[in-house]
């Protein structure tokens, strides 16, 4: 994926509100990429720790977070996030989804896309210039 890609994910994520979560595929879902979650999870990886995008309110599908020796304690590091916004997280990383499932009005998604598409250029401008 590019950076283009980490950027959309980067700016939808930016929007989840505090102590609501989302899934990786609601968000590639949102930024038009559907079937990639699996991408907006390693757009998410990739972010500087720490960041002031909140990662940590995205989970997987089936309510947990991702409990694994890759993540290099990012897991650890979620859960204890999580918790602190009011999210009760279990030793697995099991979490009530559907009470803290995010569901954003459209505009919001697409306020949030058009901070980060570049402009189309002003073809009136052009011709007259």
């Amino acid at each position: 994926m590019t950076a283009a890609f980490d950027s959309r994910v980067h700016a939808v994520v930016a929007t989840i509100p505090s102590a609501r979560l989302a899934t990786y595929g609601q968000v590639a879902d949102w930024i038009g990429a559907y079937g990639c979650a699996r991408q907006v999870g390693w757009a998410l990886r990739r972010l500087t720790l720490p960041s002031p995008i909140p990662w940590h309110r995205v989970v997987n599908a089936r309510g947990r977070v991702a409990m694994s020796l890759s993540r290099e304690g990012s897991d650890w590091m979620q859960r204890q996030m999580l918790i602190a916004e009011g999210i009760p997280v279990d030793d697995e990383g099991r979490l009530p989804l559907k009470r803290f499932l995010w569901t954003p009005e459209p505009q919001a998604i697409r306020g949030a896309l058009a901070l980060e598409l570049p402009r189309p250029p002003d073809r009136m401008a052009e011709s007259h210039g």
